[in-house]
């Protein structure tokens, strides 16, 4: 991203595109899917269950996958996490497409459980006579996490082809599979790079914690280990709360968009790119390095959110 790195006077930063992986406006959760629905597949599942807030990214994939394989898929929408931010929320964006790929919207209370709810929809199927796969929130889950390893792969391949090797890789975290797929990745393939999550639920030690949890099941699952001290979750970018964009966020999105035609999220990938703005403007790299920043996806949560980032 020149005209980014230009603008910033820091790092040279690129960007790996996950948004860019098709199915469903796609989004760094098809990388988990591809994995999870495998067994998804041989278990003879013919419904799939998840869940998550009214935007949620994860529950669209979900939902898009399931239309291109032929399987039902039933939501379980999470209300009360967050106020709805502006009068499109609950129609537009993600709500939208969930509606379009076909997929069974089950309204229910947000608690904190976040698989609590999933779990129980996919009895009450199960005991209806259908064949359920639990899709956990956020697709985050040991296999989920081997899933994105793979990411790690495609990374050192195309950075050695560009000539660089990566300072660091900068990405949003919050359900935490992506980041415990990134950092067993970067143990195995890219172990002078650091993975640096910034977090966007407003629950850092609980997005470390379940970080280093999915890290290490995949880890076994790898043969292979992580160092806990491979684990950093960064602080003070999620805004006021989950889900509702500050100032630093809404920047974010606009010089993006503005210098690289690059869209971003505001509850996702903007926050994310925020908090690598802050740590670049402290002089975390040098001008001389070269840092990679995961867009996760989550674009059409935009549509959603456009009355509060008034562009």
């Amino acid at each position: 991203m020149k005209r980014l790195s230009a603008h910033l006077g820091g790092p040279r930063i690129w960007v790996k595109r996950e948004d860019a992986t098709g199915v469903g406006f796609g989004g760094n959760k098809l990388r988990k899917l591809d994995y999870v629905l495998s067994e998804a597949m041989a278990t003879k599942a013919d419904t799939l269950v998840s869940g998550g807030v009214v935007q949620s990214n994860s529950q669209r994939q979900v939902a898009a996958v399931a239309a291109k394989l032929g399987l039902q898929c039933h939501l379980a929408v999470y209300h009360g996490r967050l106020a709805p931010p502006t009068p499109e929320y609950e129609t537009s964006g993600n709500a939208f497409l969930n509606r379009l790929f076909g997929a069974h919207l089950h309204d229910v209370p947000w608690t904190g459980d976040r698989n609590g709810a999933i779990q129980a929809l996919s009895e009450r199927l199960r005991a209806a006579g259908r064949r359920p796969y639990v899709v956990p929130y956020g697709v985050s889950n040991a296999l989920g996490a081997v899933a994105y390893a793979t990411t790690i792969a495609e990374i050192a391949e195309q950075s050695r082809a560009l000539g660089f090797r990566p300072a660091a890789i900068v990405h949003c975290s919050g359900s935490a599979g992506t980041q415990a797929g990134l950092v067993v990745g970067a143990s195995v393939a890219l172990d002078t790079t650091r993975v640096v999550g910034i977090d966007i639920d407003a629950e850092p030690a609980r997005v470390r914690a379940d970080v280093v949890r999915y890290a290490t099941a995949a880890a076994e699952l790898l043969d292979t280990n992580i160092r806990e001290a491979d684990v950093e979750v960064v602080a003070g970018h999620s805004g006021p709360a989950y889900g509702i964009p500050h100032a630093a966020t809404i920047e974010a999105i606009k010089l993006a968009g503005a210098l690289e035609a690059l869209m971003v999220d505001p509850v996702y990938s903007g926050k994310g790119l925020a908090g690598l703005i802050a740590l670049v403007r402290a002089n975390r790299w040098q001008p001389h390095e070269d840092v990679i920043f995961i867009h996760t996806g989550g674009a059409p949560a935009l549509f959603a959110y456009q009355s509060v980032l008034a562009i």
